[in-house]
């Protein structure tokens, strides 16, 4: 009997017993004998086993000579090979349309998303430790126990709460000027007479004209107060500055200084050297009736806007003796300097958190940058309904947000005043700090109007789009980036969802910005810092300034006193008499248009000099009123603007542009488009 192992243990060469049956051996010289091995014989092939085994593999098909191994190990690698092939094809996830290319980018790239295998979160190693824990290891030593350090802590907050009553009260009580009484506090935007046709027929609604006068106390910052949408001055449009139409004829006397009556009264007083523009002041300001000839100049780093015709109001400023002043910056000052030791001595992120919340959401909207109110106390009850919600907002950013994980056992206390808290206040103080950018308001109107704007949005996303790089990188590290991805693809569909909702408009506020872009700081890296507190920041001031507005805004709602694209009159070539002949000679200008569509619109409102003259209903008369004459003393000397409105109600819509009788009698046609 012949092994089955044995077929291994023979030379290169050999060949099977079936091999000499088929005739490809050297056959046997004797039929009978058998191939028999002795046990040493046996024991010797045995132990060469070990080699031949390598070179020949028995189980191949018995009509098959030797293979070698090598051979065989690169069949068996391909038949495993083919296997596992088949086995991941029936595992696969992804359809079998996909190209296996794609699918093995595709999860490649979800393989990197997920991060190091070892990531760890990030943890900021104070530079000169033994300086920046200094006041902590201070306070360690003072107060051991947890209990004194909250009552430390109350009392400390307490000294704040106090100085900080003090000092506002200190600023609302302004002493009385001298024959003229308390002043009453006014608004950056307080003006005696509002544009359009809104002070009635010859600007009665606006009365008195003349003969009265008013103590008044302005805040700090007035220049800064600008008009955001075009205001027509005769042929002219005021936009993104001051409306301040007129001031002094010389350097020296301020007093004499006239202004058209719808100018900014505090911003008249900081162009005329009244009042400061850093701290404000206070004054008495008088109407003195219809005048003429307002005249342009760069005052105080105001230029006011010229006006060469008449005005049937406008004021000047009397001198008086008057110390009140804005103490917006003694309370600023007050608060940065209370947060930032707060922040140095405690380690504790609500501890630090909270309390410069509250005190940076107080400072600004009592002084740094407070809505228009005549009282403290209407100041105060403002201030206060938006300070619950915005807390409670506060502790959603602080908890669910990222601030805790920013904050939790950061030491390095001079880089957390530096950068988070130092970024926190420019963010609050942003009428102040980021008032060079040229955006006003982040929506499409303005953007398209405010020169500059388009190019700083520009500059503004490509250093997002660098921060945003930065920060996935960083998320990535911490094996944290498909979690926040997830958000702000929710984020992303939102905003899409948002701009294609019928009816409206998207409007990115200061505090909608920061609560889109705070996830994405929620980690311990010095830019984080530096970023998470810009955003809180600007949230704070917001909301403290302008409140909850929404996001999603009517086209009515996002235009405020914008143009509003009605139809505007269309006015044939005016007939003039002009006569010159005597010294009270009178002379007449005759308009005509078309009419609207009566289902449309009420009447048509005309202005002259930027006051309604003129206010006509189309159901007045059985036939509506398609003409107007207007009547002028020939030796008048000075030209005159004429605008025409169409009105719904009482309500006008756009006006044209002015055209201009000259002072010779001459007519300028207008320029096409709308005006306000």
């Amino acid at each position: 009997m012949i092994d089955e192992h044995d077929d291994e243990n023979r030379p290169l060469m050999a060949t099977h017993d079936h091999d000499h049956a088929e005739g490809r051996g050297r056959p046997n010289d004797d039929d009978g004998h058998k191939n028999t091995m002795s046990s040493t014989t046996a024991a010797h092939e045995d132990g060469s086993s070990s080699v031949t085994s390598a070179l020949y593999h028995v189980g191949e098909a018995p009509n098959d000579g030797p293979t070698p191994r090598f051979l065989q190990d690169q069949h068996q690698e391909q038949r495993n090979g083919d296997a596992s092939s088949s086995t991941s094809r029936g595992r696969r996830k992804w359809p079998q349309w996909v190209p296996f290319p794609v699918e093995r980018t595709c999860m490649a790239v979800a393989g990197w998303t997920r991060g190091p295998p070892n990531a760890q979160p990030y943890r900021i190693k104070p530079l000169l430790p033994a300086v920046q824990e200094f006041p902590l290891r201070v306070v360690d030593r003072l107060l051991p126990g947890r209990r004194r350090r909250k009552w430390l802590l109350f009392l400390y907050l307490s000294v704040w709460v106090v100085a900080f009553a003090l000092i506002k009260r200190q600023e609302s009580i302004a002493g009385e000027i001298k024959d003229w009484g308390r002043p009453k506090s006014i608004g950056c935007g307080a003006a005696y007479f509002s544009r359009s046709n809104s002070c009635g027929l010859d600007g009665n609604d606006c009365r008195p004209f003349n003969g009265t006068a008013l103590p008044f106390r302005c805040p700090g910052n007035c220049a800064s107060y600008r008009v955001l949408n075009p205001r027509a001055v005769g042929d002219q449009e005021v936009v993104y500055r001051p409306l301040i139409v007129g001031g002094p004829t010389t350097d020296l006397e301020p007093e004499s200084a006239t202004y058209r009556g719808d100018s900014y009264i505090c911003g008249a007083a900081v162009h005329a050297g009244i009042v400061s523009n850093t701290n404000g002041g206070c004054g008495v300001v008088k109407l003195v009736g219809r005048q003429k000839d307002f005249i342009s100049s760069d005052r105080n780093d105001i230029t006011s806007v010229s006006f060469d015709s008449y005005f049937p109001q406008a004021f000047q400023f009397v001198s008086v003796d008057c110390h009140s002043t804005d103490a917006r910056f003694s309370i600023l000052a007050l608060s940065v300097v209370f947060s930032a030791v707060l922040g140095l001595c405690t380690s504790s992120p609500a501890a630090f958190y909270f309390p410069t919340f509250v005190g940076a959401f107080w400072t600004v909207g009592m002084a740094t940058d407070t809505p228009s109110f005549n009282t403290i106390s209407g100041l105060f009850s403002n201030i206060l309904g938006k300070f619950v919600p915005a807390m409670f907002v506060g502790w959603v950013m602080y908890d669910k947000m990222g601030v805790r994980r920013t904050l939790k056992g950061l030491t390095a206390g001079v880089e957390k005043i530096v950068l988070w808290l130092g970024a926190c206040w420019v963010g609050a103080l942003d009428n102040y700090t980021l008032d060079f950018i040229p955006i006003q308001r982040l929506n499409g109107h303005d953007l398209a109007q405010q020169p500059g704007a388009r190019a700083a949005l520009a500059v503004i996303v490509i250093v997002l789009f660098f921060i945003i790089v930065y920060q996935a990188w960083c998320f990535r590290q911490e094996a944290r980036f498909n979690k926040y991805i997830k958000v702000y693809a929710i984020f992303v569909a939102g905003i899409i969802l948002s701009l294609i909702l019928p009816g409206l408009n998207l409007r990115i506020h200061h505090y909608v910005l920061a609560l889109l872009l705070l996830p994405g700081t929620s980690m311990q890296t010095r830019p984080s810092l530096l970023y998470q507190g810009l955003l809180v920041g600007l949230f704070i001031n917001g909301i403290a300034r302008w409140g909850f507005g929404s996001f999603l805004e009517t086209d009515d709602a996002l235009q405020g006193d914008a143009q509003l694209g009605t139809l505007l009159p269309k006015i044939h070539a005016p007939v003039i008499d002009w006569s010159n002949s005597t010294v009270n000679a009178q002379s007449t200008i005759t308009f005509k248009w078309e009419l609207p569509p009566l289902e449309d619109y009420d009447g048509i409102s005309i202005l002259v000099n930027d006051v309604e003259r003129y206010r006509s209903y189309f159901d007045d008369t059985e036939t509506p009123a398609t003409e107007y004459t207007w009547t002028r003393n020939s030796s008048l000397g000075l030209p005159e603007y004429f605008r025409f409105g169409f009105m719904v109600g009482s309500d006008a819509g756009d006006f044209t542009k002015a055209g201009v009788w000259s002072k010779d009698g001459e007519w300028k046609e207008m320029a096409a488009g709308p005006s306000k």
